[in-house]
C-alpha cells in the first residue's frame, strides 16, 4: 500500500461545523479535516457516526482551508443516525479515497440523478474554473428531491440546466435518461460525466456509445474497507473502492452483464439491482 494510503486510511476524528437541511430526509454537512479538503471531484470518504457504523459518502466540496462538505440521505441505520446529528456532534473520517473525474474537455454534459448531483457540482464548479462549459441535466422523483438545482442554477446558469420529475412537479416530466437523446441529437458533446442510479447510468452509457461520446461515471457499491481487502465492492474483474469509483466507457463495456443489473449484498451473494 503507498503512503498516499496508508496516510488517508488513517482514521480521524472532527467536530461537525453546520447543518443544513435540503427536504425532510436529505441534509448536507460541513466539518474540517485536512486530508479530505485534497479531495478531487468523484473521490468519497468514509464517515464514521460513533456507536452506528462507518459509510462511504461523496464529496461535495472541498475547500483549501480545510472545510468538506457531504450531501447525506436517509437510507438506512446509518445515514439515519447522521441525520439525526447536530453541531459539535464528533464524527470520524477516513480518505479521501479512490480516483477522481478527470477533465478533458470543454463541451461537456453532465447527467446525475438523486445524491449523484454531489460530485458533480464539485465537478462542475472546477471545470467552470477553467472555462469549460457544462450542461446539466438533473433527475429526480419530485421537485422536493431536486437536491441543490438552486445552487446548480446559479452555477452553470439556468439556461444550461435540464431538470426532470417523474410526477411533473418541476421540468421536464419522466427520467434524468428522458430528454438525453433529443439533446445529444441536437448538440455535440466531447464527453459525458455521470453520477447516479446504476439503471440511469447504464442507459447514459449505451447513449454514450450510440453517439460516440466519452464517458465517466461514478459508480456505487457496498464499501467496507475502502482500501481493496475486503471485496464487496466487486465488478467485474473491479474493485469500485480502489479502481474507481470512476470508470471510462472502455472499462464498463467490460463489466456490461453487471452494470447496471445486479451487484454483491452484505454477504457477497450476487443479487438483482433495485
Amino acid at each position: 500500500m503507498s503512503a498516499y494510503h496508508i496516510t488517508n486510511n488513517q482514521h480521524r476524528t472532527t467536530h461537525i461545523l453546520s447543518v443544513k437541511a435540503e427536504s425532510p430526509t436529505v441534509k448536507i454537512f460541513t466539518f474540517k479535516d485536512k486530508q479530505c479538503a485534497k479531495a478531487k471531484p468523484g473521490q468519497f470518504t468514509m464517515l464514521w457516526i460513533p456507536g452506528v457504523d462507518e459509510i462511504p459518502l461523496s464529496i461535495l466540496d472541498a475547500n483549501t482551508n480545510g472545510m468538506i462538505s457531504i450531501l447525506v440521505k436517509e437510507v438506512g441505520e446509518a445515514t439515519k443516525a447522521l441525520n439525526s446529528r447536530k453541531v459539535g456532534d464528533v464524527i470520524g473520517v477516513r480518505g479521501p479515497f479512490g480516483n477522481n473525474f478527470k477533465i478533458k474537455a470543454n463541451k461537456m454534459l453532465m447527467v446525475g440523478g438523486g445524491t449523484g448531483i454531489a460530485p458533480l457540482l464539485f465537478l462542475t464548479k472546477k471545470a467552470i474554473a477553467k472555462n469549460a462549459k457544462p450542461v446539466f441535466v438533473v433527475g429526480a422523483k419530485t421537485k422536493k428531491e431536486l437536491f441543490l438545482i438552486k445552487e446548480l442554477e446559479e452555477t452553470c446558469k439556468k439556461e444550461n440546466v435540464i431538470a426532470t420529475t417523474e410526477d411533473g412537479s418541476y421540468g421536464i416530466k419522466g427520467l434524468a435518461t428522458t430528454p438525453l437523446e433529443t439533446l445529444l441529437k441536437k448538440e455535440k458533446f466531447e464527453i459525458i460525466y455521470t453520477c447516479g442510479p446504476e439503471k440511469m447510468m447504464r442507459r447514459v452509457l449505451d447513449l454514450a456509445e450510440k453517439y460516440d461520446i466519452a464517458l465517466e461515471a461514478s459508480l456505487e457499491r457496498l464499501m467496507r474497507c475502502a482500501i481493496g481487502l475486503c471485496g464487496s465492492c466487486v465488478i467485474g474483474k473491479y474493485r469500485v473502492c480502489r479502481d474507481g469509483p470512476v470508470f471510462n466507457a472502455k472499462q464498463l463495456r467490460t463489466v456490461k452483464d453487471e452494470f447496471g443489473f445486479s451487484q454483491r449484498d452484505f454477504t457477497g451473494k450476487m443479487v438483482p439491482l433495485k
